[in-house]
């Protein structure tokens, strides 16, 4: 089976990370002109807390372009300096607090149902645990609000961050079991970025096999490089069919970097050849 070709209709792509060459309302047309349906997207806004006008103007643009927003980031800080979440920042709990109601206000609106909650980097200063006990208040919040809309809210393991503590996806897993059994929120899932997981050090089809259950949410990109499937040296088709196999079926996330003008010539390829491209 080729799955690349096989999943095309389940591809969603991040328009954070990809079409960057227009601005960011921009983007959705893009993805739609490039023959895609579904978008994602990282927090879109400067803060936690933005204007009324730029929600508007970020929910047009996803409206406009006639495509689903299938998963949206919380608030993460200030990404390009190096920050991955508030969630766990005992200094911002507020803040992390008001975004929840932007955030799953943004799905309401547009039937997103997937909501990625970054951890949070470990903190000079303060104590590990109880970074730890606000990041699993702030899940269960998070968790609560997202269920009044049928959603769900992600945890991610993410790599070249060597102060973010969560870095595989059994210890994911384990936040996850923790909020459940702590907080009664039991609509928390797993993230599998394969790359993310891969730079980790995973060997990543046990981790999907073992993990499968709770998975939410999937990306890709190839390594190294984080650029499109086929440009290094992952089994990213390999790992989609064992998640397939074992019955997957929701969306898989385009997250890499744009090596080359036709970014999308690798799924092209799949699909008029019949193979695979890793």
């Amino acid at each position: 089976m080729n799955t690349f070709a096989d999943s095309r209709l389940h591809y969603t792509v991040n328009c954070s990370i990809l079409f960057t060459d227009v601005p960011l309302l921009d983007r959705p047309q893009r993805a739609r002109d490039a023959g895609f349906d579904a978008v994602e997207f990282w927090w879109p806004f400067s803060n936690p807390v933005p204007s009324d006008a730029d929600v508007s103007a970020f929910v047009s643009s996803i409206r406009d372009a006639g495509v689903q927003l299938t998963g949206l980031n919380f608030a993460a800080g200030d990404m390009p300096a190096g920050d991955r979440g508030i969630l766990s920042d005992p200094a911002q709990v507020q803040a992390f607090r008001d975004n929840i109601d932007i955030t799953v206000g943004i799905g309401e609106q547009l039937g997103t149902k997937a909501f990625n909650a970054l951890y949070g980097n470990r903190i000079d200063g303060v104590d590990p645990l109880q970074q730890d006990d606000v990041a699993i208040e702030n899940l269960a919040a998070a968790g609560r609000a997202a269920s009044t809309i049928g959603g769900v809210v992600l945890i991610e393991p993410v790599s070249g961050a060597p102060a973010y503590p969560l870095k595989t996806a059994a210890g994911a897993v384990a936040t996850i079991r923790r909020v459940a059994r702590e907080q009664d929120v039991h609509n928390l899932r797993l993230l599998a970025d394969l790359y993310h997981l891969a730079v980790n050090g995973e060997d990543v089809s046990a981790a999907l096999d073992a993990h499968h259950d709770l998975i939410g949410h999937v990306q890709i990109a190839d390594s190294p490089g984080r650029g499109e499937p086929g440009t290094g040296s992952l089994d990213l088709g390999g790992q989609i069919a064992g998640l397939a196999s074992r019955g997957y079926d929701g969306y898989v996330g385009l997250e890499y970097k744009a090596t080359r003008q036709d970014t999308f010539d690798w799924l092209d390829l799949a699909l008029s050849t019949g193979t695979t491209t890793t």
